[in-house]
């Protein structure tokens, strides 16, 4: 094959010049208009489209965005205001819900009495497996006791006034469902000094000192917030310093990624380079952190060559790059890149979260064009199929997406903190109250750590390419539904024609994995799929002798029956430890065998090295 074989992914011009203008209306965003409308003559005192009604609304929206972390307050409040017309429509949940309060009320009396016999009197309501904010043994004595089981017996009740609601749908239940239970989270009593009993206990034995000391944290954090400074204790965790320092060489730029290209540890390495595609959301470095536990390091050291693409931080001037620019300038430049250095060999791509997005994207176009340097894939917590988004779809909706699209037009990106707004809406006990009790009412400091500090540096997101993910990919699901177009053509994933080994994780609450499970149903080849514990990030980075990792793994062929998700799980395999060797062995078995380490850059003048790893672009803020 080759060598100087050239991309097919995307005909798409690479100049910003040649980019259309960012002005348009909401029905050319959404894709809605099929041909030019007949438009009347202006007259002459008409004002510019920057002066438009319309701007006018994108403009209101895109400050009231500030307060409200990005989330629309328009589409919650249609949502809240249909549940409430609802439930006041139908006389027969009135009564239920009356029921249930009357006996959540007897059950907590029962309790009251046997908790006055008894001090050790089994609770009426245990919290969720997942609510560990009672978990402390003061919450079994009076008057806390009464205190939380009251609490829980309420939210409770507020889940059965959320579900089961006729004529909503089960998408607005969930909505709805979750907007009352972040309310009722304000008011939790473990939020507060005098109704927890830890923070109770603390506060007498210190006199007042843990509140002081709180107070002297929330105002630290509250200063570097506004000045826009990572949070304490992550300036020990600088890229090419004490993280990202795996040896390479950045062997390619353009106006959007930085190739690098990894030294080799190994006397002998694979014939076939691995590409890693990471996703433009987060900092290439989450699989590079610390020696310990970088994924490139341990690859490395396995005998790959690996090139890892850096994604630009993009501002304002970059507002109109597209998905058709990330495709483009990202995967097809870099493979062009890595096929120079390495001629004459296939290529094992990889992609991570919405990396493996746009990998599997490229991976269909390229197999649909003739365009066969692909080995193999692998999938890291990707989703091809988003009508099952876990969670986060309670944050996609047609108000939602038209919302950010007006943040991101008077920005020209999405923020990083509007982005990070939603994700700890999805874990508010665990990001916010947890963190609230912790740090500013017990004064204790969490100590930082090297994946705390990646989640940390954040990148932004262009106008333009957000806006079609969201809309294309997220809300309509074109992808999954062959829909989806590379230049004029869709693309299919049953086109991919090389093994796949995916990884997903049991605790995503970005990519569940009964979704990212649906490329079993999507793509016609053989798929290793593999289950391992931890969340979207904690269970990629699960480095062998990582305490307490453990995965499931199964091989289905492209004739196999296909399996449910639970049917894999009883079928799959179960191992002990990091699923990393597992991978590794099975990208060996798929390589032509050993061959001399290429030297940097392959001796191409146009691939020459031109700074150390981890390069410039990982660096901007």
């Amino acid at each position: 094959m080759s060598a100087a074989k050239p991309s097919n992914v995307v005909a798409h011009p690479a100049s910003v010049e040649a980019r259309p203008p960012a002005a348009e209306t909401r029905e050319e965003r959404q894709g809605l208009t099929a041909s030019p409308p007949e438009i009347a003559e202006p007259e002459a005192f008409e004002l510019d489209d920057r002066f438009s009604t319309e701007s006018l609304d994108r403009a209101f929206k895109a400050h009231l965005a500030r307060f409200t972390v990005g989330v629309t307050p328009f589409g919650l409040t249609a949502t809240m205001l249909s549940w409430w017309v609802h439930l006041m429509g139908s006389p027969g949940k009135h009564a239920f819900l009356t029921e249930k309060a009357v006996r959540k009320m007897m059950r907590l009396g029962v309790y009251l009495g046997a908790l006055a016999r008894d001090r050790h009197a089994p609770p009426c309501i245990e919290p969720l497996a997942h609510d560990h904010r009672f978990d402390d043994p003061g919450w079994r004595h009076w008057p806390y006791a009464v205190i939380y089981q009251s609490f829980l017996l309420t939210q409770q009740w507020w889940h059965n006034a959320t579900n089961d609601i006729d004529g909503l749908s089960h998408h607005q239940e969930q909505v709805v469902s979750f907007v009352t239970r972040q309310l009722l989270d304000t008011v939790s009593p473990a939020n507060f000094v005098w109704t927890n009993p830890q923070v109770t206990k603390t506060t007498l034995e210190q006199g007042g000192m843990n509140l002081l000391q709180g107070f002297q944290n929330f105002v630290e954090d509250w200063e570097r917030a506004i000045s826009g400074k990572p949070p304490v204790g992550a300036e020990d965790f600088v890229p090419g310093r004490t993280v990202a320092i795996t040896p390479g060489k950045v062997v390619y730029r353009n106006d959007l990624i930085e190739l690098i290209q990894y030294a080799p540890t190994t006397e002998r390495v694979q014939a076939e380079p691995v590409l890693i595609v990471p996703a433009w959301i987060m900092k290439y470095y989450i699989l590079d952190l610390s020696p310990e536990n970088s994924l490139v390091r341990y690859l490395v050291g396995q005998g790959f060559t690996v090139f890892m693409i850096s994604w630009r931080n993009p501002t304002a001037e970059h507002r109109d790059f597209d998905m058709a620019d990330y495709l483009q300038m990202g995967v097809s430049d870099a493979l062009d890149a890595v096929t120079a250095i390495v001629p004459g060999q296939k290529v094992h791509s990889v992609g991570y979260c919405i990396g493996g997005t746009l990998m599997a994207i490229a991976a269909a176009a390229m197999a649909r064009s003739g365009d066969d340097r692909l080995k193999t894939l692998t999938l890291f917590a990707t989703q091809t199929d988003f009508s099952e988004a876990g969670e986060l779809m309670l944050f996609i909706s047609e108000s939602q997406v038209a919302f950010l699209e007006d943040v991101m037009w008077d920005q020209g990106y999405l923020d990083t903190k509007q982005m990070a707004g939603a994700f700890q809406l999805l874990r508010s006990n665990d990001l916010l109250w947890s963190r609230y009790v912790h740090e500013y009412l017990m004064g204790r400091r969490q100590g930082m750590f090297d994946l705390m500090a990646w989640n940390a540096d954040a990148t932004r997101m262009p106008y333009r390419m957000h806006a079609q993910y969201l809309r294309h990919l997220f809300l309509n699901n074109e992808l999954a539904q062959g829909q989806y177009k590379v230049g004029s053509h869709p693309v299919a994933l049953s086109d991919i024609d090389v093994p796949v080994f995916c990884v997903s994780t049991t605790s995503d609450h970005v990519a569940p994995w009964r979704s990212v499970y649906k490329l079993h149903l999507l793509a016609h080849t053989d798929i290793t799929f593999t289950l391992t514990n931890g969340g979207h990030n904690a269970g990629i980075i699960s480095e062998p002798g990582h305490a307490g990792r453990r995965f499931r793994i199964l091989t289905t062929r492209v004739d196999d029956n296909y399996l449910s998700p639970e049917a894999w799980q009883d079928e799959a395999e179960a191992h002990e430890g990091s699923w990393w060797p597992a991978w590794s062995a099975w990208l060996t078995e798929r390589s032509s065998g050993a061959a001399d380490p290429p030297q940097m850059g392959g001796g191409v003048r146009a691939y020459r090295p031109k700074a150390d790893a981890p390069g410039s672009y990982v660096m901007q803020r």
